[in-house]
């Protein structure tokens, strides 16, 4: 395993996958960019059932997926589900994030993988499908319970409260035990689920489980600890 300052490397069942500090994941070896849970649009989503959000979700999280494509100019991007927020949200999308959105995914293969918020296809080019198997690598929405070497998920949005000298912080984070890897969500306005909840004891090695935070500019591995409840 590898660390620098905005990535850590890990290996998910022999595959060598980069951890960057904005949330998405690349793997080297098949020039490949993942994301999970984008969340675009949760603001109009929300503002139609009278839940008032500042409407600018989109364009940080578009922005943010922008600058990471730049920095690894990846030949394919796999998005791991709920990348709109519901099936109304690419319509949504102002002429200014779809220009941006289409900006990104022209001249690279996109895979887009159905989740639980965004399961019909919209207009945006790319494949849809409910899984997909690359190399030693499967890359889902949800993650299945038990056993499920190689597989690459979203959904549950992981995230960790550590303590250090009296203070505590939490941050989302990828989390990883060498046989499969969950991302963190990489919309703006996304949530965390703690990796104490009882959702993720079922599915890692927890004497294996490495978590990898995202800060600002720098990624934080801790490795080898009991995140969760006995």
């Amino acid at each position: 395993m590898t660390i620098g300052l905005d990535r850590f490397t890990v290996k998910v069942n022999g595959a060598r996958m980069t951890c960057d500090c904005s949330g998405a994941a690349y793997w080297h070896a098949e020039k490949l960019l993942i994301v999970a849970d984008l969340h675009l649009e949760k603001s109009s989503c929300f503002a139609r059932h009278g839940q008032l959000l500042p409407p600018y979700d989109s364009e940080r999280t578009l922005k943010r997926l922008k600058n990471v494509v730049e920095k690894y100019q990846p030949q394919t991007i796999i998005a791991l589900g709920d990348s709109f927020h519901d099936n109304q949200a690419s319509t949504q999308l102002s002429e200014k994030n779809r220009q941006l959105l289409e900006d990104i995914i022209t001249h690279r293969e996109m895979i887009w993988i159905a989740g639980n918020h965004d399961d019909e296809k919209t207009e945006f080019a790319g494949q849809w499908t409910h899984e997909i198997r690359i190399g030693s690598l499967l890359f889902r929405h949800e993650p299945l319970a038990g056993t499920q070497t190689g597989e690459i998920a979203g959904h549950l949005h992981p995230a960790l409260r550590i303590s250090r000298r009296g203070m505590s912080v939490r941050r989302f984070c990828f989390a990883s035990d060498g046989r499969r890897m969950i991302l963190p969500a990489f919309g703006a306005y996304a949530g965390g689920l703690d990796l104490t909840n009882k959702a993720f004891r079922d599915i890692f090695d927890k004497s294996a489980l490495i978590a990898c935070l995202l800060g600002k500019n720098t990624i934080y591995p801790i490795q080898k600890q009991s995140f969760f409840s006995q």
